[in-house]
């Protein structure tokens, strides 16, 4: 048997490392790359993008940015293009490509064709195959919930369907930049079974068991624009829950929240509080929460199973934090 050197392994691995980049797709590491990138891979060269598209069915979105960049350009990186699910949104439902505005060569090439600003601020065009717009250039726009706005219509634009996971992105986002969350309290029989039924109302952002003096109770911040708060008494009453005051003797029950979601292998997924709200009413009611996760978290979820150690080092840790740990 032959055996081959370091020298002529690293040399066969450098051959590899340029037959890749040279016929291969470029592509940018998330966990390695500039701040104004956020946490999306991007795809950087256009025309390979373009035949993925086809490919597989999906529009490009591409962005134009400033790399490295002013503080605009970096906030977009870390506000826009770093929240978890909206990397999932990005990097599942469309073909991510980045093109460079203050570079030359092919990025030149590409800002020419469309006719977009050399060292410009953030700007996001979600094309077709036929490389035209199908939604309207997003520009001088640097919100999370602009960016939602303009992947949610474009993909209604092509008639595909808005995932679940995508939805309660699209919540959580429109709720925080209008400022209607409020908070309100109920008493109820049993807090497992609180959690359970107000957690599955439309326009509950997050549910958590407590007590107020003896009384079991549940914690509810909601979205009051989407959700009226006469209705939300109705929907409580018919359960027979009822609001309380609190008093300042609130106290959480930490080993009572989110208690269908705790004794589940769900409990180790990183995900967000709203997330966490619908998947533990969905297995309170024994419905499948799986439509409430991106693929990216169900991969993990599938993979969890299988080691009790990443089970432990992920348990309660901050979604973002847990986030990253699993990349």
């Amino acid at each position: 048997m032959r055996y081959f050197s370091e020298k002529h392994i690293g040399l066969f691995l450098l051959c590899i490392t340029i037959l890749t980049s040279t016929f291969g797709q470029e592509k940018t590491s998330a966990l390695n790359q500039d701040e104004e990138l956020g946490k999306v891979s991007w795809y950087r060269d256009y025309d390979e993008a373009l035949k993925l598209a086809k490919e597989q069915d999906k529009s490009v979105l591409i962005l134009f940015q400033e790399v490295p960049g002013c503080a605009t350009c970096r906030n977009y990186g870390h506000n826009v293009l770093s929240h978890p699910l909206m990397t999932q949104v990005i990097e599942n439902l469309f073909i991510p490509l980045v093109i460079y505005n203050n570079k030359g060569k092919k990025d030149k090439l590409i800002l020419q064709k469309f006719k977009e600003p050399s060292w410009n601020n953030p700007v996001v065009r979600i094309i077709n195959t036929q490389e035209k717009d199908i939604v309207k250039r997003l520009a001088s726009d640097y919100s999370a919930i602009g960016l939602y706005k303009a992947m949610e219509n474009a993909l209604k634009a092509e008639k595909k369907s808005i995932p679940d996971f995508m939805k309660l992105l699209g919540e959580e986002l429109t709720s925080y930049k209008t400022g209607n969350i409020k908070e309100t309290y109920f008493k109820m029989y049993c807090f497992w079974t609180g959690e359970k039924h107000l957690g599955s109302a439309d326009g509950v952002l997050s549910t958590e068991a407590g007590f107020i003096g003896h009384n079991e109770v549940v914690k509810v911040r909601y979205d009051s624009k989407t959700l009226d708060k006469k209705y939300l008494l109705k929907y409580a009453a018919e359960a027979d829950f009822f609001p309380i005051a609190n008093n300042d003797s609130y106290k959480v029950s930490d080993k009572d929240k989110s208690y269908y979601l705790q004794h589940t292998d769900y409990r180790y997924i990183p995900m967000t509080e709203l997330q966490r709200t619908k998947i533990n009413s969905a297995l309170g009611k024994r419905q499948s929460p799986r439509k409430y996760l991106s693929p990216q978290q169900i991969a993990w979820l599938n993979d969890l199973k299988k080691s009790s150690a990443k089970r432990e080092i992920l348990y309660n840790k901050n979604v973002t934090e847990a986030w990253a740990m699993m990349k």
